[in-house]
């Protein structure tokens, strides 16, 4: 069924496609090194990596893996998705494998003295932050110093530039004077939003995907990384607090961004046995979705709800004779929001990795935030159980389905419809669903896309409380040809809320050529416009009434850096931009799914 397995592929790593770093750091490897990476690749890695076509072999070749930097390979092997296939190897066998690969020597750039600069924080901070800016997830902030008229005089105010780094995915939280945000090998940074400076620095034990929460009396700093350790942080200082892992599969992980209430912090879990499913003698599958409640205090865990309520046990046989496990998956990749109306959290699932498929995968579940008790699942897609290993390789299940999760966190809208509250949320099957908060009941639905395991709506919408703005991927490398009557179309859509109509849409540019031309990063809507990143690294923003694009910027380039580190652009993937005080805040690099890679954050300001 599947044509894209050499695409999703990319998973295993960030992006094949070369990446700048400054020379001067770059020291020569040694032949000691080179000698023992050769032999440690050959003998662990080289039967999934060797020189053939994606479409023959498990991972990306040598000659992909090779343009990548030394320490996304060693984060990787260490931290990160191969962190199982390479937890027989010492250390230094993972760093030689590093050096091995790139021919470069794995070291850190030293962050230089200038880049810092005095941290200091007025008494009563105004502040947003999470993935969606706040509790309800509406990526909305009612900006009027960035508008329709002034937009098109945006130029870049700074730039910074994450060491070493091939993908920047962690929306910044809004302090006071201060952006706060994570990065790809876990460092957390605070950076004053008018300089770029950094006020603060702290290091998590694994990257940090999602955005970080502020909240609490005194305000403090939460997030979780990839081995789903849960932190709290002195916001002032970025001290730790205390630290939580919050996983308990050894494969879980944390994609996503916590919510916090009060003194309720929300964990979603998901797992990388989507991965590990390549290995046909891995016992493919054992782990679910899940969504853990913490204590902000202390970082106790209150309680833990498991999406697929019973435990995995042997399903069937595989082709190779070994046992199938299920049922499994059901993951949340995406992000919680908070209901405090009706005290539920809200959260989406993914597929199941095997048989037996269950009635939480790909769904939208509601718990109660005090119990973690189930209060309601509404399943879009039913019987989707794949993994990585699909088609055809003994991991894969016997009927693959199309892989259509729910990515994004469903938002809630007050007074949405009619005067009542509503839920509303996308799915990769290019279908925009409007569910009823109380029940999961469907109000109304439309599709905008023709969806797939890289189509459809990936990161999130963005709601003003009138229009609904959904950005369709449709990417061309991953999407559904099931219905070969639909054509693909990637873009940015405007969604009237009562009915679901489409009042708008534009159509992703071309691109130029070796680019994507789609859109899948979340989109931030202001008072007057909307702005939305694509896949061939352009942020645009739209006109909300018309979906004119009023001004656009391609983010594909060197750039001088605040903090002297080298920098380059690329694709805009994932969460949304930020505004704060007329400033746009914009991630480029995203080094998965064969995507442009790059690592820096840009601060674009109206031009006076």
């Amino acid at each position: 069924m599947k044509t894209i397995k050499s695409i999703l592929l990319f998973l295993l790593f960030i992006s094949f496609k070369s990446f700048s770093q400054n020379e001067s750091t770059v020291n020569k490897v040694t032949e000691e090194n080179l000698a023992t990476g050769q032999r440690v690749f050959t003998n662990t890695c080289a039967v999934c990596h060797n020189n053939n076509s994606l479409s023959k072999s498990n991972g990306p070749s040598m000659g992909l893996l090779a343009g990548m930097s030394p320490k996304a390979i060693f984060s990787a092997l260490t931290i990160g998705k191969m962190k199982l296939q390479a937890s027989a190897l010492s250390e230094d066998e993972r760093k030689a494998v590093a050096e091995f690969i790139t021919k470069k020597s794995l070291q850190s750039t030293p962050m230089p003295e200038a880049a810092y600069t005095k941290f200091s924080l007025a008494e009563h901070p105004t502040y947003f932050s999470g993935h969606g800016g706040n509790l309800e997830g509406t990526g909305f902030i009612n900006e009027s110093d960035i508008n329709a008229s002034n937009v098109s005089k945006l130029k870049v105010k700074w730039v910074f530039a994450f060491p070493e780094g091939t993908q920047v995915r962690s929306k910044p939280a809004v302090v006071g004077d201060w952006l706060i945000m994570g990065s790809q090998f876990g460092n957390v940074y605070c950076l004053n939003k008018i300089t770029g400076k950094i006020g603060w620095h702290f290091q998590a034990d694994a990257g940090v995907r999602g955005a970080v929460a502020i909240s609490g009396n005194p305000l403090k700093v939460y997030f979780a990384d990839y081995a789903t350790n849960v932190y709290a942080l002195d916001l002032k200082t970025g001290a730790l607090i205390w630290k939580q892992r919050s996983g308990v599969h050894p494969q879980s992980a944390v994609t996503g961004s916590v919510a916090v209430l009060k003194n309720t912090i929300v964990v979603p879990i998901t797992s990388f046995e989507v991965i590990s499913a390549l290995d046909p003698n891995y016992d493919c599958c054992t782990s679910s979705g899940e969504v853990v409640a913490l204590d902000a205090k202390a970082g106790r865990i209150i309680w833990r709800h498991r999406v697929i309520s019973e435990e995995a046990k042997v399903s069937g046989k595989k082709s190779n004779g070994k046992s199938f496990f299920g049922p499994a998956g059901a993951i949340v990749w995406g992000s919680p929001n908070i209901d405090t109306k009706r005290g539920l959290v809200y959260f989406g699932t993914g597929e199941n990795y095997t048989d037996p498929a269950t009635k939480t995968s790909d769904a939208i579940q509601a718990v109660d935030i005090k119990t973690g008790k189930l209060i309601w699942t509404y399943q879009a897609t039913k019987d989707d159980t794949w993994n990585l290993a699909c088609p055809g390789d003994p991991n894969c299940p016997e009927k693959e389905g199309p892989d259509l999760d729910f990515g994004m966190a469903p938002i809630i809208v007050k007074g949405g419809l009619d005067g009542k509250d509503v839920l509303v949320v996308g799915q990769k099957s290019g279908v925009v669903h409007a569910l009823e908060p109380e029940t999961g009941k469907v109000v109304w639905q439309t599709r905008i896309g023709k969806g797939g395991a890289l189509g459809g709506i990936h990161w999130g919408m963005a709601v003003d409380g009138n229009q609904i703005f959904a950005a369709n991927a449709d990417n061309f490398n991953g999407i559904d040809n099931s219905d070969p009557g639909r054509n693909a179309s990637p873009g940015l859509y405007a969604l009237d809320i009562q009915t679901g109509k489409i009042n708008w849409s534009q159509p992703t540019p071309a691109a130029d050529q070796g680019k994507i031309p789609a859109n899948s990063a979340a989109p931030l809507a202001l008072s007057e416009i909307v702005f939305a990143g694509a896949l061939d690294g352009h942020i645009r923003a739209y006109d909300k009434i018309s979906g004119n694009i009023l001004w656009d910027f391609d983010t594909v380039r060197k750039y001088e850096t605040v903090n002297g580190i080298a920098g380059k652009g690329g694709s805009l993937d994932g969460p949304s931009p930020v505004v704060s005080d007329g400033i746009l805040y914009v991630n480029s690099g995203y080094g998965s799914f064969g995507e442009i890679p790059g690592n820096v954050l840009i601060a674009f300001e109206v031009e006076k």
